[in-house]
C-alpha cells in the first residue's frame, strides 16, 4: 500500500536512508555543481527550467536569474512555491537483475520559497555571488564592468528561501547482483 505524504515534511520517508547525505555535504555540493534546475507551477502545470545558480550560504537561499519576463517570473509571481534540484551523473551500472540496473549520481533536492529580489544593492550582492560561483578569479571592475543600473531593470534576480532540502549519493562501483542468475563478465563493469 502506498505510503500517505499528505502534510509530511517534502523530505520525509526517504525511501534509500543510506544514501542521505548530511549538511556539510549539501552545502559543499552545491558550491561545485554546474546548474541547477528550478521548477514552479501555474493553474496545476508544472515547468522546469535549468539555471546557473550559487547558493548564498550566509542567507541560506538559492539565487538565479532570468529576463525580466517569461515563464520563470510569471510562475513565482503567482505561486512562489518551487523546488530546485543540482545533480552529478556518473556511469551506468549493469546488473544480472532487471530491476537493479542503476546509475551514479549525486544530487540535492531544494524545497522553499522563491521571490523577485527588487532592491538594487540586494539585487548586485546576488549577482555577483553568482558571477564568483562560476569565475572566482575575476572581480568587478577590474576584469568585467561593474553591473549597471540599466542592467538590472532587464533581468530578473530571484532568491529561493530554503525551507527543506536533502541530499543523496549513490556512487557505488556496480549494481546489485543475484547469485540466483548467471553473473555478470567483467566487460560490464570496465
Amino acid at each position: 500500500m502506498p505510503r500517505n505524504y499528505q502534510n509530511q515534511s517534502p523530505t520525509a520517508h526517504q525511501r534509500r536512508p543510506h544514501l542521505t547525505q548530511d549538511e556539510t555535504w549539501i552545502k559543499a555540493f552545491l558550491a561545485k555543481a554546474q546548474s541547477g534546475h528550478i521548477a514552479t507551477t501555474e493553474n496545476a502545470q508544472p515547468f522546469i527550467n535549468t539555471s546557473a545558480f550559487w547558493y548564498d550560504e550566509e542567507n541560506h537561499q538559492i539565487v538565479f536569474h532570468s529576463h525580466i519576463v517569461g515563464r520563470v517570473r510569471s510562475n513565482i509571481e503567482s505561486n512562489p512555491k518551487v523546488s530546485f534540484e543540482a545533480s552529478e551523473l556518473g556511469k551506468f551500472l549493469p546488473s544480472n537483475v532487471a530491476l537493479e540496473f542503476s546509475l551514479q549520481f549525486r544530487s540535492v533536492l531544494v524545497f522553499g520559497t522563491a521571490r523577485v529580489v527588487e532592491e538594487p544593492e540586494e539585487a548586485k550582492r546576488l549577482l555577483y555571488g553568482l558571477i564568483g560561483k562560476y569565475f572566482p578569479q575575476m572581480t568587478a571592475g577590474k576584469e568585467y564592468r561593474e553591473i549597471t543600473e540599466k542592467e538590472l531593470t532587464t533581468t530578473s534576480i530571484y532568491a529561493i528561501k530554503i525551507e527543506a532540502w536533502s541530499g543523496k549519493e549513490n556512487w557505488a562501483d556496480r549494481a546489485d547482483q543475484s547469485a540466483e542468475w548467471t553473473p555478470l563478465d567483467e566487460k560490464w563493469f570496465e
